[in-house]
This record gives C-alpha cells, structure tokens and sequence, in this order.
C-alpha cells in the first residue's frame, strides 16, 4: 500500500502543474531582468559617447529593478493569499450555519462535472465527513496545493531571477567596447531571451519554438523603442 502511494506521488509530482507558480515568477523576473536591464543599456548607450553614465544606469536599473521585482511579487501574491485566507473563514462560518446547503452545495459541483445526482449527493457526503472545509475549499473555492498562493516564494523567485537575467547584459556593459555597443547589447539580450524561453519552455512542457518567438519579437520591440528614445534625446552626458 506503501509503495502505491508513493507511486501515486511521484506520478502527480511529474506534471508540469506543479512547477506553475515559481516557475511563473521566475521566467517573468529573468526575462525582466534581461529585457529591463538591456533596454536600459541600449537607451543610455544611444544617448552617450562615455561609458560611465551606461554602467551607472544600467546598474542603478539592475538593483532598483530586483527588489521592485521581489517586493511587487510579494505584495500581489499576499493580496491573493488574503483574498483566499478571507474565503476559507467565510466557508467556515457557512459550513457551520448552514451545513445542509453546502452539502448540497457540493453535490451540485460533482453533478456538473458529469455525475449523477445521487451519486453526487453520496459522494458530497462521504467527503463531507471525511474532512467538510478541504472539499469545498478544493471544489467550491478552487483552492489547492497547486494553486495556493505562496508569497515568499514568489518573492525570491522573481527577485533572484531578475539579479540573474539583469547581470548578463550588465556584464556586457563593463566589457564590451563603446563603440557598436548597442548592437553588442541587442545581440546578446536575444540570445538570453531565447535561451530564456527554451528553458521554460523546456521546464515547463510546452513548445520551445513559440516560446523563443514569442519572447525574443516583445525584446525586440522593448530595445528598439527605448534606443529610439535614446537617439532622439541624443545629450552626450559625460
């Protein structure tokens, strides 16, 4: 029975359902990282024939942009975990004022899902008594394992990935020369984004090519608008 249940486990843990949240946080704080930080680079490189105010701006965009990162992940996913905390004690309250119209409740659930009413109704009831608030957390609420909000988590993801993402065009910023060093910066920024984007892709399940696609066109657009600006507002600052 043991080894049942562990196999059970193992072949849950494999889906790529389980790797959402972090993995979510993580590829939107490297490929801000990445795209933020270059986009910076190009823009302050456009607009100036030194590199000090390049490697100071793009490191100023590199650490404002990390703990922006962690500290908004943090305080959106917090926002959900409230919003889920606040749902769970009002299905508390209602499990115990109005027992009889949960149940039903959740009979109702199980009947749209494809089963008979009797059946719903037998099945509403066994994991009513089982364990009452984790079934209709799960099945009324939509809350789970999976799903729940987890807010420090996210918060280091994003914030960690987005130091990782953004000390790569950094670092092409200190050593690259001056000259061409928007090219340089644009260049190696696509091809982080798309190994970025086959690396989710890859972690996650799903197709490398539309993932690599669908992030190196929005780098694209990002660098190419802000070195526009950039040479617009061409000041040569020292």
């Amino acid at each position: 029975m043991a080894n049942e249940t562990d196999e059970l486990d193992d072949y849950l843990n494999n889906h790529y359902i389980h790797k959402s949240n972090w993995l979510r946080a993580a590829v939107l704080g490297a490929n801000d990282g990445i795209l933020s930080t270059a986009s910076i680079a190009v823009g302050v490189a456009a607009a100036s024939d030194f590199r000090e105010p390049v490697v100071l701006a793009t490191l100023a965009g590199l650490v404002a942009g990390a703990l922006s990162m962690a500290a908004g992940e943090y305080v959106s996913v917090s926002s959900q975990t409230d919003i889920e905390n606040a749902d769970i004690e009002r299905e508390k309250e209602e499990l115990a004022t109005m027992p009889e119209i949960e149940l039903q409740r959740l009979a109702d659930i199980y009947a749209k899902r494809g089963l008979k009413k009797e059946t719903a109704l037998v099945v509403a009831k066994e994991l009513t008594e089982h364990d009452a608030l984790a079934a209709h957390v799960r099945d009324e609420l939509g809350i789970n394992e999976v799903s729940q909000a987890k807010p420090m988590q996210a918060a280091f993801a994003s914030g960690t990935s987005f130091t990782v993402g953004g000390l790569l065009p950094f670092l092409v910023v200190l050593f690259y020369p001056l000259q061409n060093m928007e090219l340089a910066l644009y260049i190696s920024a696509i091809l982080f984004l798309g190994l970025l984007g086959a690396l989710a892709a890859r972690t996650g399940g799903s197709s490398m090519g539309k993932a690599i696609i669908r992030i190196t066109f929005w780098g694209t657009v990002a660098m190419g608008l802000t070195a526009l600006v950039g040479y617009l507002f061409n000041v040569n600052v020292a």
